[in-house]
């Protein structure tokens, strides 16, 4: 039996990646808010994906006043106010 190319396109293929606001070293949380310990800091500059999108702390940011939190990674979290999605709203699934 021969087997062709896979056809399987892979997760990261659609990945997109959203700037973080200019001049800003954004802090990132164990979880959606501002109680939660800070885990990192991302460098000015920082691109990061969205994973998914949960409700948290209401923050003042570079792009206005949110309580959405971006997930970008495994117990990471970081408020939406400071990263350009290009929306107001929820762009991503909701975390579950």
């Amino acid at each position: 039996m021969v087997l062709g190319g896979s056809t399987t396109a892979s997760a990261t293929a659609t990945l997109r990646y959203y700037s973080v606001a200019p001049d800003v070293r954004l802090n990132v949380r164990s979880g959606p808010g501002t109680s939660y310990s800070i885990v990192k800091v991302l460098p000015e500059g920082a691109q990061v994906p969205v994973f998914c999108q949960a409700s948290g702390t209401t923050v003042s940011g570079y792009y206005g006043t949110s309580n959405i939190w971006d997930n970008i990674d495994d117990g990471q979290f970081v408020s939406d106010t400071y990263v350009y999605t290009g929306s107001d709203g929820y762009i991503a699934p909701r975390c579950s």
